[in-house]
């Protein structure tokens, strides 16, 4: 059985810094990884955590 597919993509036409936020306040709880793609290669791959306060 396929593993369902659930990613979301999403674009920036210019970032005037060089710094990129990411807003987790509404995501579930769970485990999450954030992939970081240039070229259409993964150059950072990291894992994090989100839980309940």
């Amino acid at each position: 059985m396929k593993q369902k597919d659930n990613s979301l993509t999403g674009t920036l036409e210019s970032i005037p810094e060089k710094q990129i936020y990411l807003n987790i306040n509404h995501l579930k709880d769970g485990s999450y990884v954030l992939k970081i793609i240039y070229k259409n290669k993964v150059i950072k791959k990291t894992r994090f955590n989100k839980k309940e306060k």
